[in-house]
């Protein structure tokens, strides 16, 4: 089976493109890329990937497409076809891109209408090599949906995309795999919309260190600091001026990508939150911002 093997850039349709580009460079420490084409790309400084963010001024908030990479051009094909073999509707087949980076992709909408690309062979930069304790991103970690029916959501991901389950949160929450890290995404239940976006930073250092910052730009922590169970990994959540929910996290487990049980976590406060001592909680969250351009594809 064709396989994705990381995520590459989540793209935003934002109303205040200038303030959501001031809090990613100041609060959370992306740096700004050349561009003449009227969007913001940001990159994330330990990154190798040309963007992680990717902004364009919109009349309304919408999520504008969630970029995942593949090693090759056979192997971009072969999941353009198994797209569709699951369900997918094609918005575009597998051919050279002309945006920011380039590469050989294709676009589609997946079951609940978000729009997916695929992509090899894109632009690269030199990462920075971010030091234990430093308080600035590594990458994107993962991605966090909402779908009405998250059973059949999973399933999609698994027949077009060749992601594996890691994890199931009870019936409802689950977190799947596209390489050796534990999940890069994860779905929850509920109306189609974007529940957030995490980063990694190296270590817990990084982590409070990076809550210390984006709080002096004036956007206080809404959950954590603390440690979830599915993953194992370190957690914080803020919010963009736009609404939508980032995280910093660090220490998220590696997997043996092949031989991995999948384990069904009772929910519970000690599940969701090993610490217990951070503030907030699920329940004291922003409510996910609405995607406002399912099934309809952006412009570029």
């Amino acid at each position: 089976m064709a396989r994705v093997n990381e995520i590459r850039y989540v793209g935003y349709g934002v109303t205040n493109i200038e303030a959501e580009k001031k809090f990613y460079t100041d609060a959370w420490q992306l740096i700004e890329v050349p561009s003449d084409d009227g969007m913001i790309y940001l990159a994330a400084p330990g990154s190798s990937a040309a963007y992680s963010v990717r902004l364009r001024p919109s009349a309304e908030p919408r999520i504008d497409v969630i970029s995942w990479s593949a090693a090759d051009r056979s192997e971009v094909d072969a999941l353009a076809q198994q797209v569709e073999q699951a369900g997918g509707k094609i918005i575009s087949q597998p051919h050279e891109m002309s945006e920011l980076g380039g590469g050989y992709g294709f676009r589609f909408f997946d079951p609940i209408g978000f729009t997916i690309e695929v992509c090899t062979g894109f632009e690269t930069r030199i990462a920075d090599t971010i030091q234990p304790g430093e308080p600035r991103p590594e990458q994107i970690s993962h991605v966090v949906l909402h779908a009405p029916n998250p059973q059949e959501y999973v399933e999609f991901y698994e027949k077009a995309l060749g992601f594996r389950v890691s994890d199931w949160l009870g019936d409802f929450m689950c977190f799947l795999r596209c390489n050796e890290w534990h999940h890069r995404l994860a779905i929850l239940p509920g109306p189609p919309a974007f529940n957030h976006v995490a980063y990694d930073v190296p270590d817990i250092d990084s982590v409070m260190k990076s809550i210390a910052r984006v709080r002096s730009h004036e956007s206080d922590i809404l959950w954590g600091p603390g440690r979830h169970t599915a993953g194992n990994n370190v957690f914080s959540y803020f919010a963009t001026p736009g609404g939508y929910v980032v995280e910093y996290t660090s220490e998220l487990e590696r997997v043996d990508d092949d031989n991995w049980v999948a384990t069904v976590h009772k929910p519970s406060k000690e599940i969701m939150d090993q610490w217990g001592i951070g503030v907030g909680g699920p329940a004291t969250m922003p409510k996910s911002v609405t995607n406002n351009g399912l099934f309809t594809a952006p412009e570029a």
